[in-house]
């Protein structure tokens, strides 16, 4: 009984082999993400406690002296400095998962798109980056100064650290995704699926949106609504312009055939 060559493999067998190859360096990348998180992870976790102090630092500053934060669970001073060390990790390692993500997908772009790719892929972690920052040195201590300022007389503030930390990763997040609308904003003009035009011209609708959004995803305030607000609207402009230049260095000649 002999056996058949790969040249004369039933068509459907044919068919299965490129599907099992693309399976096999998906797995391998996603091995290689989540060990780049790993290994952040394994070099963060002995300075956790010392991390979450500079995390909790805009507060603690604010706080009247003799009072500090809190933990309500007996848990809570190992969990949260840990979830905030893996946090991190993967914060740390998202060039590394995008590089990765960007190595699985790149062997099935054209040339053009390749060279389209990469800056925005640059751009978006960039970005995101610049809107956790902006957070941590200009939101949280105007926020948190606010929030000490405004509570009734001799109430003693006590914040849990639990709490805090799932505050601060919900506006690290928030900001981090709002500093992402230039490259939104280019991605939906290359795709034709609007234009710099459109875009002005729906401009009051924008602003209008970026309060409501700041009022969703930002506590019951003015100054932080208008900390997340504003910045959104001027990213969105800054989409718009990058949308011109885009659309004005775009060739009209098609894209090329070449991989």
């Amino acid at each position: 009984m002999s056996s058949a060559s790969p040249g004369q493999l039933p068509p459907e067998e044919q068919q299965e082999m490129p599907l099992i190859e693309h399976l096999l360096e998906l797995r391998n990348r996603l091995l290689k993400m989540v060990l780049a998180v790993l290994v952040c992870f394994a070099v963060l976790f002995p300075f956790r406690n010392e991390l979450y102090l500079i995390l909790a630092g805009p507060l603690m500053e604010l706080l009247p002296v003799g009072q500090s934060m809190i933990a309500t669970d007996i848990t809570a001073t190992f969990f949260a400095p840990m979830k905030l060390a893996l946090v991190l990790a993967v914060f740390v390692a998202i060039p590394i998962i995008l590089y990765q993500l960007w190595a699985f997908i790149a062997p099935g772009l054209y040339t053009h798109e390749k060279k389209l790719a990469f800056p925005i892929l640059f751009s978006s972690v960039l970005l995101f980056y610049l809107g956790a920052v902006f957070a941590y040195y200009v939101v949280f201590p105007l926020v948190f100064g606010f929030f000490t300022a405004v509570g009734p007389e001799g109430i003693v503030e006590l914040p849990d650290i639990t709490s805090y930390l799932n505050f601060v990763l919900k506006m690290f997040f928030a900001f981090g995704v709002a500093f992402e609308i230039p490259i939104a904003t280019i991605l939906m003009i290359l795709s034709g699926a609007t234009t710099p035009q459109d875009l002005a011209a729906k401009r009051p609708y924008v602003v209008v949106g970026c309060f409501v959004i700041g009022m969703l995803l930002t506590p019951p305030d003015l100054i932080s609504q208008t900390l997340l607000a504003v910045p959104m609207w001027l990213l969105f402009e800054i989409g718009i312009l990058f949308g011109y230049l885009a659309v004005r260095h775009r060739p009209d000649d098609g894209y090329p055939d070449d991989i």
